[in-house]
């Protein structure tokens, strides 16, 4: 039997999935009672006020990697960070000349609308 989190609605569920040949499958039910979700961090905004451009996550996902250093003077439309989505890389661009100033780290998960950097 293989095990498997699965979430619904926020919530998370432990089940198990019994293969019993190729024709068939069978699925049952291992736990009903919620799972403690990963430890996974979910950036949030910061409180003070931000002078600048703001770039903002356009979806969900995971920061992957900066592809400028922070303090660094960027051109409108240079890639600025690799924000990976459904398995898939995106390159997220400074939206105007001007000094990068980062608001969230690697590895975080941010939500859709996220601020991820000020260019000022």
């Amino acid at each position: 039997m293989r095990k498997f989190v699965v979430t619904i609605d926020g919530k998370s569920y432990e089940v198990g999935v019994e293969e019993i040949g190729a024709d068939e499958t069978v699925v049952n039910t291992v736990a009903a009672a919620p799972v403690a979700a990963s430890a996974a961090k979910v950036a949030a905004a910061p409180a003070a006020a931000v002078t600048g451009e703001k770039v903002v996550s356009p979806f969900p996902g995971l920061i992957k990697k900066f592809l400028v250093k922070e303090g660094d003077t960027v051109k409108k439309d240079q890639a600025i960070l690799v924000l990976e989505a459904m398995k898939m890389d995106n390159d997220i661009t400074a939206p105007c000349d001007g000094k990068v100033s980062f608001k969230t780290a690697v590895g975080n998960n941010v939500e859709t609308n996220a601020l991820l950097a000020v260019i000022g």
